[in-house]
């Protein structure tokens, strides 16, 4: 009996943990100070030679605002990639000295695919490369304020993506739930000591790092950012996070495209989230702070996820144990103030804050798009918006 009850109680703490784990780490980011860069252990050019790689599944409705913001970058050194992978791109026209649109003959159908057509279509031997959306927008700094930690040595970097649109109460929310990751497992996450989570675009790294992570990989479905951030942490290095290298990413408008985008992320955390086990134990047995720390952050379920089993479990315990339904309580609250607290240290919008009182309506279709998840490869990667003028930043 005893044995089973032990066993209950490890399992409400590996649920519990999840709440605090994020205050925890800004504690740790506050005793260290501010995000400190790492000592040179490379020699990094002066000016990078950019290859900035653009991907497109079947819709190029947004491309020429993306290229039209590329091309006003405040930087000299880059060449854009637009891979339009089973696209139509009869009506797409780029500078030919700037940009190379790429058309697969075959389809692809895979991110790490498409780039890895671009760099086999370099038209020279960029020193560094960075991925794009075909819905992301960029700042004119943003290849300057990468080049500030390429700079420092690290050969992975992770920018930020801001909200390009805020027109609905589900782009709110989504952006609400950007500011929360991007705070705590980039900002706190990297200034504690550790690498911050790799987002998918908005990211750069030296070419040579990224062909050595993916080369040998032929990563199909939503994740593989899962996957190059396992190799490049597992080789010990360290993906630095520039937060004021600004990407402005399309938020989810319409509960459609929500529970579709949610099945994917859900189904790719199943997928990958036992890297964590293999990196977190990699970094006990080496004593590496990097690893373990991250190792940690890659275990912990998606939010709604744990929130939803926090809840559960207060409410069970109101029978069983009140000591332990209060510990749930205190778990929770502690978690509401470091939610409120990445807000608040971040520049949120009010519509962000007007739209926290739908976060049971939000979480109810994730719990949708949990059922869906299973299925959710056969889901189109392709990204459709209505949201084109880059005006509407």
């Amino acid at each position: 009996m005893k044995i089973v009850e032990a066993v209950w109680l490890l399992i409400q703490f590996l649920i519990w943990y999840n709440l605090v784990f994020p205050v925890v780490l800004l504690i740790i980011y506050s005793i260290r100070g501010k995000d400190k860069l790492a000592p040179a252990h490379a020699v990094a050019p002066e000016h990078p030679d950019y290859a900035i790689i653009v991907t497109a599944y079947e819709y190029t409705q947004q491309l020429p605002a993306v290229v039209s913001s590329l091309l006003e970058l405040d930087y000299q050194r880059f060449h854009i990639y637009v891979v339009a992978d089973k696209c139509d791109i009869t009506g797409l026209h780029f500078p030919a000295d700037r940009v190379s649109l790429l058309r697969p003959e075959q389809t692809l159908g895979s991110n790490t695919r498409s780039h890895f057509y671009a760099i086999r279509h370099f038209i020279r031997p960029h020193s560094h490369l960075t991925i794009i959306d075909s819905d992301n927008l960029t700042d004119p700094q943003y290849l300057n304020e990468l080049n500030v930690y390429f700079k420092a040595g690290f050969q992975a970097v992770q920018g930020v993506r801001e909200a390009k649109n805020l027109d609905s109460t589900y782009a709110c929310l989504d952006a609400a739930r950007d500011i929360y990751y991007h705070f705590y497992d980039g900002k706190v996450l990297f200034g504690a000591g550790s690498s911050a989570t790799l987002a998918g675009s908005g990211m750069a790294f030296t070419t040579a790092l990224y062909k050595e992570c993916l080369g040998h990989l032929d990563v199909t479905g939503a994740g593989f950012d899962k996957v190059l951030q396992d190799g490049i942490v597992s080789r010990k290095y360290r993906i630095a996070f520039a937060e004021k290298a600004i990407v402005y990413d399309e938020k989810t408008t319409g509960s459609d495209q929500l529970v579709k985008q949610r099945a994917r992320w859900i189904n790719t955390w199943f997928k990958y989230f036992a890297l964590g086990f293999k990196i977190f134990f990699s970094g006990l047995t080496s004593f590496n702070w990097n690893q373990a720390l991250f190792g940690l952050v890659l275990l912990r379920p998606p939010l709604f996820i744990f929130l939803i089993l926090s809840v559960f479990f207060m409410l069970i315990n109101l029978f069983i144990s009140i000591p332990v339904a209060f510990m749930w309580f205190v778990g929770l609250c502690v978690f509401v103030t470091g939610f409120y607290i990445s807000l608040k240290s971040s520049h949120t919008d009010s519509r962000i804050y007007q739209s926290l009182v739908n976060i049971p309506k939000f979480i109810s279709f994730q719990l949708l798009a949990l059922l869906n998840a299973r299925k959710a490869n056969q889901i189109s990667v392709a990204t459709r918006s209505s949201q084109t003028d880059p005006k509407q930043i």
